[in-house]
């Protein structure tokens, strides 16, 4: 890319929707209590930067670069994570809002999700090998032929999804939880 690059900038309480952001790469930049919702961030590369307490829910994503990023305490409601430039994309998300948002088709392969809603979240035909859902809410979110190996349920809550059309071999659930696994059985589970 020929973007302008900023390196080691930190942009607090700002509001891109009334200041446009910068088309350009951004490296080690932290962006805390920004909005960057319904905005167009297409094409943009973020590399090994922090977004803490920041809206981005509703923006566009195609083509844009995450690498080595984290999402802290941000709302990320809707966002099509599938249209990210998926060379070297990483991110970990700690007490974030990603709710009907979608990994469609991602390779998200240890990737971390801690302590976020995740409710109606598409990840179908995903590849979640060792992903952590620790402590997150996945209230109606859709596991459709996503490979789910070793992946880590024990702490989630509110998850459902179907063993026959997932990978699941290894996955770790608590017993406590187990019922998410049951459900298109149509089984009473009593403790």
């Amino acid at each position: 890319m020929n973007n302008l690059l900023i390196i080691e900038k930190d942009f607090k309480n700002i509001n891109f929707s009334e200041k446009p952001i910068k088309i350009a790469d951004y490296e080690d930049c932290t962006f805390n209590n920004c909005n960057f919702s319904n905005l167009d961030i297409s094409s943009f590369s973020f590399t090994d930067c922090k977004f803490i307490n920041c809206d981005l829910s509703m923006v566009k994503v195609k083509n844009t670069s995450f690498k080595e990023v984290t999402f802290s305490e941000c709302k990320l409601l809707g966002v099509l994570f599938n249209e990210c430039d998926e060379f070297l994309l990483s991110f970990t998300f700690t007490q974030c809002n990603i709710s009907y948002a979608s990994f469609i088709k991602l390779k998200l392969k240890k990737h971390i999700f801690y302590k976020c809603t995740l409710n109606q979240v598409d990840f179908s035909y995903a590849d979640l090998y060792e992903v952590k859902f620790i402590e997150c809410d996945l209230s109606n979110a859709i596991f459709n032929n996503t490979n789910l190996s070793k992946a880590d349920f024990r702490t989630a809550i509110n998850y459902s999804l179907d063993p026959e059309n997932n990978k699941i071999k290894k996955a770790k659930f608590s017993l406590l939880n187990v019922s998410g696994l049951l459900g298109k059985y149509d089984v009473d589970i009593e403790s």
